[in-house]
């Protein structure tokens, strides 16, 4: 499956979570769902995935954590704000940079309704 397949498929998950449950929710509830619709779904999902932070090769033994990793291609970034600031977006080209992705979702269900570019934003590195 192509990434403009696998994004669709995607967008189609999270407006299921999003229509089962509406906005004003922890992030940590439409995390657990949504990985909940897209293993449903047949995908290939990590969930709260390690991201070490490597600085001139040595290992700094910090790290981040991926909201979810889809099919080891996409990631998405799950908020519950009620604007997805500038830094949203950068943390996660950050972590496509960091992880060598090329394509991410950035997701805000905190929102009346999900609007494509304002709350669920595709993000190319």
């Amino acid at each position: 499956m192509e990434n403009n397949e696998l994004t669709y498929e995607i967008r189609s998950a999270i407006f299921e979570v999003f229509k089962e449950l509406g906005p004003g929710l922890l992030e940590s509830v439409y995390e657990a769902a949504l990985c909940y619709e897209l293993e449903e779904r047949g995908f290939d999902i990590k969930c709260q995935l390690n991201l070490p932070v490597i600085y001139k090769s040595k290992d700094l033994g910090l790290g981040y954590r991926l909201d979810i990793l889809v099919n080891d291609s996409i990631i998405i970034e799950i908020k519950s704000v009620e604007e997805v600031k500038n830094v949203h977006k950068k943390q996660l080209l950050t972590y496509l940079k960091l992880t060598n992705k090329k394509l991410g979702l950035l997701v805000n269900f905190n929102a009346d309704y999900l609007k494509d570019k304002e709350s669920i934003i595709r993000i190319i590195n």
